[in-house]
């Protein structure tokens, strides 16, 4: 039987297919600034071996990057609530992305602090910088600049897994596109167009991100 294909259907229902971008973009932001924010403090901990927050951090990086990110969803959503901690499927889905970007960018922004120059370092000592100055000032420019690129990859990536949240119900791009197709019951349609929305968006975000980089972070560090 021949299959003819109707891409039309598709449009009655734009306005999923929006709120889902938009959904996800929104999942993806919050989630890049608080991952980052977390990995930050993480590569200061595990750099630097502070006292209480290094073991911790030690436990979250392997924890996170060691098992599978549906699984995390899964807890924060599924079972927090036995503790009673109830959330919406919003709150657990950014709670999941940002555990997981802060451990995976944990380990990139902690690669980037060990590749500073400890002549720069010895320099900002000498000038009296305190630890925090020379951190902010010296050490974090520097490192951000040089695992930029990594750091971008794994945000798009983030980004990508995302998808996953549609298991939760959590209404980003994936679970309009789902649907969707229990309505129109136009899978290949439906789900050839989610794709190439999937790749433009991560084109647009990886090249935002390198925009961000040349501009922002490279005139700073110089």
């Amino acid at each position: 039987m021949a299959y003819t294909f109707d891409f039309s259907s598709i449009w009655e229902y734009r306005e999923y297919l929006y709120n889902g971008v938009i959904g996800t973009l929104r999942l993806t932001l919050v989630g890049t600034v608080l991952g980052v924010a977390i990995g930050i403090l993480g590569a200061i901990s595990r750099a630097w071996k502070l006292p209480v927050l290094f073991p911790v951090y030690t436990v979250y990086v392997e924890l996170i990057r060691n098992t599978p990110f549906i699984v995390q969803l899964f807890f924060v959503f599924f079972g927090l609530p036995s503790l009673g901690i109830h959330l919406s499927e919003w709150q657990a889905a950014t709670i999941a992305m940002v555990l997981n970007l802060g451990a995976y960018s944990t380990e990139i922004i902690r690669a980037g602090v060990e590749s500073v120059p400890k002549g720069h370092i010895e320099a900002a000592s000498a000038l009296a910088m305190s630890r925090f100055q020379i951190f902010r000032c010296v050490i974090l420019r520097q490192a951000l600049l040089k695992m930029w690129p990594a750091l971008s990859s794994q945000i798009v990536i983030v980004m990508l897994g995302s998808s996953v949240c549609s298991q939760i119900s959590a209404e980003e791009l994936t679970f309009g596109a789902g649907f969707i197709t229990s309505r129109n019951f136009r899978s290949f349609e439906v789900y050839f167009v989610v794709t190439i929305m999937y790749f433009l968006l991560a084109v647009g975000v990886r090249r935002a991100l390198g925009l961000f980089g040349r501009y922002v972070l490279a005139s700073r560090a110089t």
